[in-house]
């Protein structure tokens, strides 16, 4: 073959020009993408955590409400009071002491069987 019909493998100037333009475009409308897929992505997130987060204080709310119910019923308030110290009238509060040495002493007997 004649070196003059010989063609070149090498792609042209132009050719090269656009090739490399196109993926700079790419690159760049890529690079304009990032932030705010990232920004979404990220309060997309965040917003899964704060629906965990408010389920979980819907949930407290109720188990709340439902221990103010439960609280302030007549028994309730009468179980607290007891706890307090409080007696009914005509009734006699005993202290009594020493119980949990008593138990431990209990506890004792059991292990040793006397």
């Amino acid at each position: 073959m004649p070196t003059s019909c010989k063609r070149s493998r090498r792609p042209s100037r132009a050719s090269l020009a656009r090739r490399w333009g196109a993926v700079a475009a790419v690159v760049i409308v890529g690079y304009l993408y990032y932030h705010p897929l990232r920004t979404y992505l990220a309060t997309r997130a965040e917003l899964g955590a704060r629906r965990a987060e408010v389920a979980k204080l819907a949930s407290q709310r109720r188990a709340l409400e439902r221990e103010l119910t439960a609280a302030t019923s007549v028994d309730a308030v009468a179980r607290q009071a007891r706890e307090l110290g409080y007696v009914r009238p005509g009734e006699h509060l005993y202290i009594v002491k020493g119980i949990q040495a008593w138990l431990e002493h209990q506890a004792t007997i059991a292990r040793h069987g006397r």
